[in-house]
């Protein structure tokens, strides 16, 4: 039986490919996803001037929006690739932790080597993790 509490990585990092921020959406981060919105936005913003966007003012086209992209500065261009980059892999983390953190509140496995917990214990008994830091984080 599938466990449908814990977040696709992969899944968060795609979407934030689309946009970042998206993937920070689906794992329900909300003032992670605001920020990467507005990063995106403030990067446009700053990096792209009115002259760019000109072939919209018609009408947004597939013409218009590859006139658009090849009108786009270098610098831009690379600025809000970095972003998508960052974001995604800001969002397969954060999915990976939240999967890592529930599997801890749970008792079911380690986050450092993955086996069988004891629930009793403040600690795992295979490779001495102190779990009490990670489960206070929660």
């Amino acid at each position: 039986m599938a466990d449908t509490g814990r977040k696709r990585p992969w899944l968060a990092a795609a979407l934030a490919f689309v946009y970042p921020g998206l993937g920070h959406v689906y794992l329900r981060e909300w003032f992670r996803a605001v920020l990467w919105f507005g990063l995106v936005i403030s990067t446009t913003t700053l990096l792209v001037g009115d002259e760019v966007t000109e072939p919209l003012d018609s009408g947004v086209t597939l013409d218009a929006l590859r006139a658009v992209y090849q009108n786009l500065p270098t610098v831009a261009t690379v600025a809000l690739l970095a972003l998508t980059v960052l974001s995604m892999v800001d969002a397969y983390w954060m999915a990976t932790r939240e999967n890592r953190m529930a599997d801890i509140v749970e008792g079911d496995k380690c986050p450092n080597c993955g086996k069988e917990l004891d629930e009793d214990l403040a600690f795992c008994h295979w490779c001495t993790t102190d779990l009490e830091q990670y489960r206070t984080e929660q």
